[in-house]
Formats: structure tokens, sequence, C-alpha cells
């Protein structure tokens, strides 16, 4: 069978150095359907909701702030050590489609802890919209993808096994999700070493969420304890700051 060769564009060459990157991490996962009938009543009524996106990331660095263990990552150089980050640093998974590929690509959101959710929300939404040049991250990605092999091992290498490094390129946790697509149980891989997923929500007003984690930095217990606490604080802080930023008006009905 005789077929044709295509060119790697730029975006896929990415996803191929990711996936490289990624493979010797050992990840664990835990799912939980979560209760979020006090959000979703709150986010019906409000005037410009945030999307999941930005609420999951917010909730999510809201809990790290108060549990360093996820803001902690592996690190191998100068000699293997668990490296604690100051802050949150998200890593959000953008679909887009470039030259008419679909592609996937990574939005850094530093601290989204100490943003408002509108922020965190338009940081997203930004980055789905405008174009590359215009999207820091993205940039620094692209020119990067744009290297030799050789440099691209090399800037690969020294982003993944210096602990402050890690923090600038690939972030604390990560956020993935195709619930815009109808959903699914997904378990998308990282460098790790927190990736956080979720779906659709369900007739019964729960939401799955997937949290995937690098075994050398944390087990199993403090992330049953994290997702208890993600249900926690997406039905209170982020409820509370969606019914603060305004909501829908009510309109009369005439009689």
């Amino acid at each position: 069978m005789r077929g044709q060769p295509k060119n790697i564009s730029l975006p896929r060459r990415l996803i191929i150095d990711l996936m490289r990157a990624s493979m010797g991490v050992p990840f664990v996962s835990l799912s939980r359907s979560l209760d979020i009938r006090p959000l979703l009543e709150t986010r019906a009524g409000a005037m410009a909701p945030a999307g999941w996106a930005a609420m999951f990331v917010k909730a999510f660095a809201l809990i790290a702030r108060d549990e360093p263990i996820l803001r902690t990552v592996y690190a191998k150089w100068p000699w293997p050590t668990l490296y604690e980050l100051p802050n949150s640093v998200a890593s959000v998974a953008i679909a887009r489609v470039e030259d008419g590929e679909e592609c996937v690509m990574p939005q850094r959101i530093a601290a989204p802890e100490a943003m408002t959710l509108a922020a965190v929300d338009a940081e997203i939404r930004r980055a789905k919209t405008a174009a590359v040049e215009d999207v820091p991250m993205f940039r620094k990605v692209m020119r990067a993808t744009r290297l030799p092999l050789p440099l691209r091992r090399l800037c690969w290498a020294v982003g993944l096994n210096f602990g402050r490094q890690r923090g600038n390129w690939f972030g604390s946790f990560a956020v993935s999700s195709v619930a815009a697509y109808g959903g699914g149980e997904l378990h998308p891989i990282t460098p790790g070493p927190f990736i956080v997923s979720y779906g659709v929500v369900e007739p019964d007003q729960t939401i799955h969420v997937v949290i995937r984690w690098d075994h050398r930095v944390t087990d199993a217990a403090p992330i049953a304890r994290v997702l208890t606490r993600l249900e926690q604080v997406l039905n209170t802080e982020i409820a509370a700051e969606l019914r603060t930023a305004g909501a829908k008006p009510i309109r009369a009905v005439g009689t």
C-alpha cells in the first residue's frame, strides 16, 4: 500500500516532544464524581459566567495555597529532589486551529489563586482566539520547537530537570478536558506533577473529575482529600465569586 508522506507541523512536533518528556513519569490516577449543585445554581444566574477551565484552575490553585504538596515538583538536577514552588503555576491545554490543523498548545497562568476568576477566564479565552505571536507562552514554546533536535532536547532537559525551571516551563499543575466536545473520561499525560481533567455536567448535577499525579511526589490519600476539598471550593469560594460578579437582569413580564 502506497501512501503519502506529510511534514510534521510545529504544533505536532511540540506534542511529540511533550509525549517524550512524559514517558518516564510514574503517573497514578484517581477519579470521582463531584456534586456541584450549588455552583450550577449560581452559575445559571450569573451575567457572564467564567468557563469551566477557569473555575477548575482557580479552585485547584486555592487548595494548593494551603497544601504545599500541590506546589511541589520532582527535579533530577543537580540531584533528585522535591522542589516546592512559592505559588501555583497552571498549564491549561488550549485547543486551536492553526493553518487548518487542529492542535493543542499550553497556556501558562502564574499564581491564579491571587487573580480574580474573571482574569483567569480572560487569559484562557485570549489564548483560544489571539494570534500565536500575541500570546507570550505560545511564542516561547514555538521558539523552542523550531530549534534543531539536539538543541530542543537540551532545552527540554533544562526545563524538566531543574526545579525552578519546571515552574517556568511546565507549571505545578495542568488542566485538560474534552468536555466541550462531548465529554468522556480523559486521562492526559504531561511531565507532571498534577493533571486535572473534568467531564460534562451530568443530569444529577455532578461532574466527573480525574486527577493524575506523579507518584514520586505524593500518594493517593492526599489526592483523595484534594478531591473532597475541590468539591467544597467549587461550591463555596468559586460560587461566591460568580455571585459577586453580577447576576443576569430579570426581565419584567407584561400583564
